[in-house]
Formats: structure tokens, sequence, C-alpha cells
């Protein structure tokens, strides 16, 4: 329970995923609180940890994600309408996940949506607390230099101190 009831409200994040689809919700979420004055903290882990480095490049696979449409950035508006059924194995063809990240990333911006390096600007912009696992980077073999300055580095207790006070936490 907050000590001052005129504190700003907090918003705690735990990212999990680091894919191009998977980085837009935690990002999004936290600029919007943000701009909303309020104390926002994401704790990066795992597959989300990526999503702190310096040399940012989310892409995204349809494969396994069946709820995926398959649309087109280009062409007339009903071009753009049709839902492409992609065969699976085709998904499994090298290239194919560089084609579905620039026509996702085209997509988004015919639509006027910021990119996840602008989101993430945006953030730090607004102070976003955001937080490294520790444990995540000693697994797989990061370092605090190849990370953006401005996160944090520390272990679960670190944000369950920090998410111990938060009127909204998520898990994404």
């Amino acid at each position: 329970m907050k000590s001052d009831p005129n504190a700003p409200k907090r918003l705690a994040m735990i990212a999990s995923k680091g894919t191009l689809d998977w980085a837009y919700p935690p990002l999004i979420l936290a600029s919007a609180a943000g701009a909303m004055g309020w104390e926002v903290g994401i704790f990066f882990t795992f597959y989300g940890l990526p999503l702190l480095l310096k040399d940012l490049k989310p892409k995204v696979s349809p494969l396994g994600n069946p709820a995926m449409p398959m649309k087109m950035p280009f062409g007339s508006q009903s071009f753009q309408g049709i839902n492409w059924p992609i065969p699976t194995l085709a998904m499994a063809l090298p290239g194919f996940n560089d084609l579905t990240t620039t026509l996702m990333k085209q997509t988004f911006k015919n639509k006027g949506v910021a990119s996840i390096p602008e989101l993430r600007d945006a953030c730090l912009e607004m102070d976003v607390n955001m937080i490294a696992c520790q444990m995540t980077m000693d697994v797989f073999g990061f370092k605090k230099e190849d990370f953006i300055e401005q996160c944090t580095v520390g272990g679960a207790a670190t944000f369950l101190e920090y998410a111990a006070d938060a009127d909204v936490q998520l898990f994404i």
C-alpha cells in the first residue's frame, strides 16, 4: 500500500518476449502510462531482454503464430485487405522471417504507428525505469555494455521492490 495518497499511479511490467509483435505491448503501455504521469518500470527478462540492446533489431515470425494475419502493406485497398493463407512449410523457409518483418514494419508505418526504437526512446524520455534481468544476462552471456545506457541491471528482488507499490502489474 502506498504511503502517499497523492503519489502518481505506478505501473510494473515484466517483458518476457522480444519479437517485433511482442515488443509493442509493453512499450505502448509504458509510453501511454508515462504520458499520463504514471511511474513506470519494466523488468526485461528472458527473450524480452534483447529489447534493451543498443542495436535493436526485433523480428517477427508467423511460424507458430496461427493468429497472425498476412496482409500486404502496398497495392490497392482491396489487395491490402486480403488475408493471405501461407502454408506452414513456407513459413520455415530461409528469409521468410525477414520478409514478414519487413511487411509488418511497413504496415505499421503506413498506419502511423511508431516503430519499436521510437517507442523505446519515448519511454526513456518519460523516465520509464527499464530493468535488465541480471540472471538472464548471466544465462545468455549479455554484458551491461551491450545495452542502452539508461537501463539498470537488477534481479527479481529489485523488480519486486518496485512492483510491491504498483497500482497495476502486468506480465507480457
